[in-house]
C-alpha cells in the first residue's frame, strides 16, 4: 500500500500520533487513568477529549478485528487479517485514511446520556458527508468518503444515548479512501488536492526536515534525537484560544498545558533549528504575566491559572536563549524582554519578600516546581536557596541587559541586588555542608534529603569553590545508574514512584548538570549527562522515571524530557566531535 515510511517508529500507546500545528492527536490514551482497546481522535481544545473511536472491522458491519499498530512520524497504519488501514494528515486540521482488506467503523468516542452533552451526528444533505459536532470541544469533524463506500450508519439525527458512527468499506475493488477535518461552522466541501499517497509524503518530509533543522547534530551516539524531535513537533499547536502564538504543550495525553518553567527548556532545545518558534515559547508565559509582574502557573486553550507560580528560571534561560539562537536578537526585542524579566522579579522581590527579610520565599511546594518535595515537609511557606539562587541568575541578567540598553544606574541597582541576595543566602542558608529552608514567620531552619537543597549549584562560576565543591559531592549521593534521584534512595522518605520524592526529572538534571559544569565540575556533569541520555534512550521522554529501575512513569510523552534529552545530547556531539 506504501513505500517505506521515514523517520523514527514509535510506540502509540506511550507517543500519540499528531502533527506540528493540530490540536488533536490519534492515540488509545483518552485520559490519566484509560488506555482504550481502540484509537481514538483526542482533541486538546476545552480540555482533554476523545471525540471519535476509530475501529477496524471486517466488512460492511462485521466484527471488530484484531490489528496491530505502527506509527512513523508522517504515518500510522492498522495491520492485521490480510488488511492494511493507513492514516496521515494533510494539514494541521485533516486526515487522509485509506484501507484495503479492512472497514472502518467511525463512531462518538462515548455515549451521553442528554442532548445537551456528547456527540450530535448527522448526514449533511449539502455535500453528503456525515459531521459529529462534540460539545465537548465546541468543533465539528466532517467526514467525506472519497473512495469505496459508508455502510451501516446509525444514529445520524439523535438524541440521548444512540450510538453514532459509519463504517467505511471497499467497494469491489475491496479499496477506500476518506478524509476526516476538524472545523468550526462551516467550510466549502472537501476536495481532495493530491493523492493519499502523495499526502503521506509530504507528511515525511514535513517532519524529516524539521529533524534535520531542530538536529543537524544527530549521531549514532545520540540515537533517540531523531524521537525527541517528533516529541517536540508533535505535540506543537496553532495560535488559538488563550494561546496567541504557535505552543510547544507539554503533552498531547493529559499533560497538555504549558507551564511556567516547562517553556524555557522547549525555547533552549528549539533555538538553533527553529529560532522563532523557539523565541515565541520563551515570551508565551509572558503573554500573560499579571499586573503584579507574576507569570501563571500554566496556559492552555481554555484555561489560565495564576493560583501558583514557577520558580523564576527565565533569566539563566535567557542567558542560555541569547547564546543559542543563530540571529541576535533586536533592540526592540531585547527592550521587551528586559522589561518583562523586571517586572517578572520584581514580583519576587516585592511580593514575596516578608517585612525586615532579604530572601524571597515560596507560599507552596508547587511555586518551586518541585511539588512535594520533602524540603515542604516541615512547612508549606519556606525560605529556599534554590529560589535565591534562581533569582540571583535573573538579576545578574537584567543587570547585563540594563547595560547593553543603555540604562546604566538600573544595571547598577540590579547588580546590587544580586549581590545582596548572594549574601544573604550564604549567611542565612549555608550550614556549612548543604543550604537549608527556613520559615519566614518563625526562621527556624531544616535540611532534607531532597535534591532541591542542592539546586544552588546552578550559580556554578559565582559560587565561593568550597560551596561548589561540597555541593558536588553531595549531589554525587543522589546519583543513581540512571540520574539524580530527586529525593536520596536511602531517605526514609524515598518513593519510587513518589513525584518529587524520588523520581529523575529533566529540568532538574539540566539546572544541575549546567551548574556543575560552570563551577568546573566536569567529570560529574558529564556522567550526569550519559546517564540521563542512556535513559532516555532506553525508556523514552517520560514525565519522570524510576531512579533505581529507569522505568518511565506518568505521561510517557513529555516534551521538556525530550528537549533536556537534544539539550545533552547536542552538548555531548559537540564535546565529542572536537
Amino acid at each position: 500500500m506504501t513505500d517505506a515510511p521515514t523517520g523514527p517508529a514509535f510506540n502509540i500507546r506511550e507517543i500519540p500520533f499528531s502533527s506540528h500545528g493540530s490540536w488533536f492527536n490519534i492515540s488509545p490514551v483518552t485520559s490519566e487513568h484509560v488506555r482504550a482497546q481502540d484509537l481514538h481522535l483526542v482533541s486538546h481544545q476545552g480540555g482533554m477529549h476523545p471525540v471519535l473511536r476509530l475501529v477496524p472491522v471486517r466488512g460492511a458491519g462485521g466484527e471488530r478485528v484484531e490489528t496491530h499498530w505502527n506509527a512513523t512520524p508522517g504515518r500510522l497504519t492498522w495491520a492485521g487479517q490480510g488488511g492494511q488501514i493507513e492514516l496521515t494528515y494533510q494539514s494541521a486540521d485533516t486526515l487522509r485514511l485509506r484501507g484495503t482488506g479492512l472497514s472502518l467503523r467511525i463512531c462518538a468516542a462515548a455515549e451521553r446520556l442528554t442532548p445537551f452533552s456528547g456527540t450530535y451526528f448527522i448526514h449533511d444533505p449539502l455535500d453528503g458527508s456525515y459531521v459529529f459536532t462534540s460539545y465537548e470541544t465546541g468543533r465539528r469533524y466532517r467526514v467525506t468518503v472519497l473512495a469505496g463506500q459508508e455502510a451501516d450508519v446509525r444514529g445520524v439525527e439523535s438524541l440521548g444515548a444512540a450510538d453514532r458512527g459509519l463504517t467505511l468499506t471497499g467497494d469491489n475493488t475491496g479499496s477506500w479512501e476518506a478524509a476526516v477535518e476538524e472545523l468550526d461552522s462551516a467550510r466549502p466541501p472537501y476536495a481532495p488536492s493530491d493523492t493519499h499517497e502523495k499526502t503521506a509524503d509530504r507528511a515525511d518530509r514535513t517532519f524529516t526536515e524539521f529533524a534535520d533543522a531542530v538536529t543537524p547534530w544527530r549521531t549514532p551516539d545520540t540515537p533517540a534525537a531523531e524521537l525527541a524531535a517528533y516529541v517536540l513537533w508533535s505535540a506543537t499547536v496553532g495560535p488559538a484560544g488563550f494561546l496567541e502564538r504557535p505552543a510547544v504543550l507539554m503533552s498531547k495525553h493529559w499533560m497538555d498545558k504549558v507551564w511556567s518553567w516547562d517553556h524555557c527548556f522547549n525555547a533552549l532545545a528549539l533555538a538553533p533549528g527553529a529560532p522563532e518558534l523557539a523565541w515565541d515559547q520563551f515570551q508565551i508565559m509572558f503573554d500573560h504575566q499579571d499586573g503584579s509582574g507574576a507569570l501563571p502557573d500554566s496556559v492552555t486553550h481554555s484555561e489560565i491559572l495564576y493560583n501558583f507560580v514557577k520558580p523564576p528560571i527565565h533569566g539563566w534561560a535567557l542567558r542560555h536563549l541569547r547564546r543559542r539562537l543563530p540571529r541576535p536578537l533586536s533592540r526592540t526585542e531585547l527592550t521587551e524582554a528586559y522589561h518583562r524579566l523586571a517586572r517578572w522579579s520584581r514580583f519576587w522581590l516585592d511580593s514575596r519578600r516578608a517585612p525586615g527579610q532579604t530572601l524571597p520565599h515560596y507560599q507552596h511546594g508547587n511555586d518551586s516546581g518541585w511539588d512535594n518535595s520533602t524540603a515542604f515537609d516541615p512547612g508549606r511557606v519556606r525560605i529556599t536557596a534554590d529560589l535565591a539562587a534562581f533569582l540571583i541568575l535573573q538579576l545578574r541578567e537584567l543587570a547585563d541587559l540594563a547595560t547593553e540598553l543603555d540604562r546604566a544606574d538600573e544595571a547598577a541597582g540590579w547588580a546590587h541586588s544580586a549581590q545582596a541576595l548572594q549574601a544573604a543566602v550564604i549567611q542565612d542558608l549555608w550550614t556549612g555542608e548543604c543550604f537549608q529552608a527556613r520559615s519566614p514567620h518563625t526562621g527556624a531552619g531544616t535540611t532534607s534529603l531532597s535534591l532541591l537543597d542542592l539546586m544552588p549549584v546552578v550559580l556554578g562560576e559565582h559560587l565561593p569553590a568550597g560551596i561548589s565543591t561540597r555541593l558536588a559531592a553531595r549531589i554525587e549521593t543522589h546519583l543513581t545508574a540512571h540520574g539524580l534521584a530527586t529525593e536520596r534512595p536511602d531517605s526514609p522518605h524515598y518513593q519510587p514512584d513518589g513525584y518529587w520524592r524520588g523520581p529523575i526529572w529533566a529540568p532538574a538534571t539540566v539546572l544541575i548538570e549546567d551548574g556543575l559544569r560552570r563551577a568546573g565540575h566536569v567529570d560529574l556533569a558529564d556522567e550526569i549527562s550519559a546517564r540521563f541520555r542512556s535513559l532516555c534512550e532506553n525508556s523514552g521522554f517520560a514525565e519522570n522515571f524510576d531512579a533505581l529501575t529507569g522505568e518511565g512513569l506518568r505521561d510517557r510523552a513529555y516534551t521538556w524530557t525530550a528537549s533536556s534529552y537534544l539539550l545533552l545530547a547536542e552538548a555531548h556531539a559537540h564535546r565529542d566531535s572536537r
